[in-house]
């Protein structure tokens, strides 16, 4: 239906929310004019697009940001979370036919493929005796605030649609992320900054920017991709020789033309439009501050690893020749927390690649002593701060590896693992998670989970719960159907809540 059709007279709320009747521009304007970022005479041209203030949840929440570390390719969980022991006995040998004829893989040929054990050692951590293996020694230092759940799973055995799933609740192209959902469920609590950011280390993820798209939300609910060095958001910076003053005008005049049109096609994409604008000028003062860290001290900046030197080697499948991933990833996690303290809802930290289907124990090395030591910093850093309890760390990736080796056509060698949704693990600290305990389990070998299956949508319903919204009631309607992140499943996991 058209946006002027479903419109045909103005409402009481839209009187006194727009901007055109004044009321909303000088709510807007007092805001920019008290940061110095408007003079009073321009106040009153402002936004009418979605709001950058909180919106009331559905009941009373438990979290109010969320840290979403995302390890795009699927990290090993075998050899980092799960141990096997017997799969260590069984190495080598064939998995049983009755197991392997009704699964599907990636590459693996299942009539000739064998059980692959971890050369991994295994140490139990905090009180609550979780074990991690011993590539993750910090992380491990954060077991008793640690969820540790080993009974996920998913449809999809394939890297883009089974990230899709994971950020969208669905694997179709065209969805709200997660990030989008919570911002668009309950606003942002940033004046100066987006609502929804997504930092980025490594060679990049398969799904690229469909994992921090708004659907068929408002755009201005889209992730915002910021970089840790150099200029934070890319054309964020005026062009050398335009004044403020000028620029001021020059967005003024815009948002005149784009409330003009707003008014006659109620179209929430022009909306959009001019609150992107007036953000965008807002963060050219808040968003350089934001990155430079040298307010940070040096015991601080060490602690997370900023300026980690690269480990020797090339080739690894966590980076690419000219990154610095280590350092990166460590910066990527201290501005995580930065933005949680100044209102930041949703902060996407993705890391690629974890697809490790040859040179496993190399490259998983590489990944794991990339990541531990910041995301350690980064719970211990906002457990120290009071942050931890209101916010929600996520830790986990699209699906797991198999128990099986790579054995695709053309390879010497078993080295690596395949894809594997049947089973695999995710860690949640603070925001309401009750941490010392591990959720789940699999069987002798990885393949199967055999206690407290969790899908994909059962954790998106536990962690909107966290944020007070109830999963089933935070719907959009489109093409004549309403949407939500769990699209037709999901139930709330009460034995993870604090």
């Amino acid at each position: 239906m058209s946006p002027f059709l479903q419109h045909p007279d103005r409402t009481r709320r839209e009187f006194f929310n727009t901007t055109a009747s004044g009321l909303g521009a000088m709510a807007l304007g007092s805001l920019l004019t008290r940061d110095g970022l408007l003079s009073p005479a321009t106040a009153s041209a402002s936004s009418i697009g979605p709001s950058s203030t909180t919106k009331k949840p559905h009941f009373p929440p438990r979290a109010k940001s969320c840290i979403f570390i995302f390890m795009a390719g699927a990290p090993s969980q075998l050899d980092l979370f799960d141990p096997k022991p017997r799969l260590n006995e069984l190495h080598s040998q064939p998995l049983p036919k009755e197991i392997w004829e009704t699964a599907r893989f990636a590459f693996i040929q299942p009539e000739s493929a064998v059980l692959m054990g971890s050369p991994r050692k295994f140490t139990k951590y905090g009180q609550c005796g979780m074990e991690f293996s011993d590539l993750l020694p910090n992380l491990g230092s954060c077991a008793d605030d640690l969820l540790m759940v080993r009974s996920l799973h998913s449809e999809e055995f394939n890297h883009h649609p089974g990230q899709l799933m994971m950020q969208c609740g669905v694997s179709r192209f065209g969805m709200p992320t997660m990030g989008s959902w919570l911002t668009y469920g309950l606003g942002s609590e940033s004046e100066n900054l987006p609502g929804y950011v997504v930092l980025t280390a490594g060679r990049g993820s398969s799904g690229g920017a469909t994992l921090y798209q708004s659907g068929f939300l408002p755009s201005s609910y889209s992730g915002v991709l910021f970089r840790n060095t150099g200029e934070p958001v890319l054309n964020l910076r005026n062009p050398d020789g335009l004044p403020p003053e000028l620029q001021r005008a020059g967005l003024d005049a815009l948002g005149e033309i784009n409330h003009g049109r707003y008014q006659e096609v109620h179209d929430p994409e022009i909306a959009s439009r001019i609150a992107n604008y007036e953000l965008a000028s807002r963060m050219q003062t808040s968003a350089p501050e934001l990155i430079d860290l040298s307010s940070e001290s040096q015991a601080t900046l060490d602690w997370y690893g900023v300026d980690r030197p690269e480990p020797p080697g090339k080739g690894f499948r966590g980076t690419l020749p000219h990154l610095k991933t280590h350092d990166a990833f460590a910066r990527n996690c201290l501005l995580a927390r930065r933005m949680v303290e100044r209102g930041v809802r949703f902060v996407n930290i993705i890391h690629a690649s974890w697809d490790q289907h040859s040179e496993l124990d190399r490259n998983i090395t590489y990944n794991a002593t990339a990541v531990d030591q910041p995301i350690a910093a980064l719970i211990g850093d906002l457990k120290r701060r009071g942050l931890l309890d209101e916010t929600l760390v996520v830790w986990g990736s699209e699906f797991g590896r198999t128990p099986l080796g790579e054995n695709r056509r053309g390879r010497e060698s078993n080295t690596g693992r395949d894809h594997h949704p049947f089973a695999f693990t995710m860690l949640l600290a603070g925001g309401g998670i009750r941490g010392g305990q591990v959720y789940g389990a699999t069987d002798e070998i990885g393949w199967n989970i055999t206690e407290d299956p969790v899908h994909v949508n059962d954790l998106h319903a536990t962690i909107l719960h966290l944020f007070g919204l109830d999963h089933l009631r935070l719907t959009h309607r489109f093409q004549g159907r309403d949407f939500r992140l769990t699209d037709v499943g999901g139930k709330v996991i009460p034995s993870w809540l604090a």
